[in-house]
């Protein structure tokens, strides 16, 4: 007499959960992906240059220009601030502790120089190095 095992182990493997799961983390890598911003979340309208560069701790200043009220609105990362001496004063509490303290500016076309010079002499008195941003040509 022949005994005969009850049970046995099947070796196939079925795909189809793995499938799945694969397409799940995809919507949620597309999904997210697309929710990040950038450091500067203010649209801007940038100018163009050739010349791209990307530095370490970069802390952003942003000028944006109203023009149906004809007014500036200041932002030190994603902070509004009240200003220019509002820009200096958060300027200073960021940045007081690093060894190369760096402020890139982001400026639309159609604010004025002495608006960037002023954030310039802000630069220049607090010893900051100062990167004018642009969009890519």
């Amino acid at each position: 007499m022949a005994i005969k095992r009850g049970s046995k182990v099947d070796k196939s493997f079925s795909s189809s959960a793995m499938t799945d799961l694969m397409f799940l983390l995809l919507i949620f890598m597309l999904i997210a992906t697309t929710l990040i911003t950038p450091t500067n979340a203010l649209k801007l309208d940038l100018p163009k240059s050739s010349n791209q560069l990307s530095d370490k701790k970069i802390t952003a200043v942003s000028i944006k220009h109203d023009k149906v009220m004809d007014s500036y609105y200041y932002y030190v990362e994603d902070v509004a601030v009240a200003g220019i001496k509002g820009i200096e004063k958060e300027l200073q509490t960021r940045l007081q502790e690093q060894k190369e303290p760096t402020v890139s500016l982001h400026c639309d076309k159609s604010v004025a120089v002495d608006e960037v010079v002023k954030v310039m002499n802000i630069a220049k008195g607090n010893g900051y190095r100062l990167i004018l941003a642009t969009q890519a040509e």
